[in-house]
């Protein structure tokens, strides 16, 4: 098997964090939530790691980035755009912003050849989550062609802030996805129960996926067709987006293949505000003080 490759999904504009989340510093030296992720995926054993971002950033990101870890994994930048797509097909001229994470993951299809995981660039997945996907590529289950999701127990998932929006896993007795819940609002009352509007209620070993996924490269031909099946629909609503939950449903509605939930105990931690900002940078510093990553990352 070659070594996995580490697609990371930072093309996010950060509207509601206010400025570019992706290279705001959060580790002692200034570094980010990707830098720790891909300290872990090196550890893991991925050899490479693709950058989706967006044109108007490249410059930035490249700078950033730019002799931190290139002699210790391979890096590349895919730009996503609106306009990159499946041969055919056109943006509509009010069409302002890409496609969503479906078309994120497809726009990479030149930069992988190999197996893939999927993160987003501003959570924090826990190193757990990288081994257990690379052991994973290395199954019967993936010699047969399956694809794997880590889930994250919705204990290690809720904010002390306010209430958070969870793809509730739903698996079967082998523990293969039948699909993902959307479930918003939920939040941690007093009483100590988790609950979400119209009175519902969740354990707290409720597998969540927090959108880190393992794909083989097969991938790519199922994202494109669900691609322009989606732009065939959708293509001229301005506001319209493809979400690699979508693609994975349509796989598994369809019986293409199966996918395996992952169950990981790691803490899972993201930005989403600039409030957010205080509690990433304590845990990060308990992690360094605990052990788990030097102090300076890179040097």
């Amino acid at each position: 098997m070659n070594s996995p490759t580490l697609v990371v999904l930072a093309a996010g504009m950060g509207s509601r964090y206010g400025s570019l989340k992706q290279m705001d510093a959060f580790g002692p030296y200034g570094e980010n939530i990707i830098d720790y992720s891909i300290y872990d995926a090196i550890l893991a054993g991925f050899g490479k790691v693709v950058f989706v971002i967006r044109e108007q950033f490249e410059d930035a990101f490249k700078d950033f980035f730019a002799g931190k870890f290139e002699d210790k994994i391979e890096v590349a930048f895919v730009c996503q755009e609106l306009d990159v797509l499946p041969k055919g097909f056109r943006p509509p001229i009010n069409r302002e912003k890409p496609w969503g994470t479906g078309h994120a993951v497809w726009v990479t299809h030149e930069a992988v050849n190999g197996p893939f995981a999927v993160i987003n660039a501003d959570d924090f997945y826990g190193r757990d989550a990288y081994f257990k996907i690379r052991d994973y590529f290395n199954s019967e289950d993936a010699a047969e062609g399956n694809y794997c999701v880590v889930g994250y127990y919705l204990r290690n998932t809720l904010s002390d802030h306010g209430t958070v929006n969870r793809g509730v896993c739903l698996v079967d007795d082998q523990m293969y996805l039948r699909g993902v819940n959307e479930i918003v609002k939920i939040a941690r009352e007093q009483d100590g129960v988790i609950r979400y509007p119209g009175d519902g209620i969740l354990s707290d070993d409720t597998l969540v996926s927090m959108n880190i996924w393992g794909f083989l490269p097969s991938y790519y031909d199922h994202a494109e067709e669900s691609l322009k099946s989606f732009l065939t629909t959708h293509g001229d609503n301005p506001a319209s987006e493809l979400y690699i939950p979508s693609v994975v449903d349509q796989l598994i509605t369809n019986g293409k293949l199966k996918v395996k939930v992952i169950p990981s105990n790691s803490a899972w931690f993201g930005v989403t505000y600039k409030e957010d900002k205080p509690f990433v940078t304590e845990q990060i510093k308990c992690l360094i003080e605990d052990g788990e990553y030097p102090e300076a990352l890179w040097k």
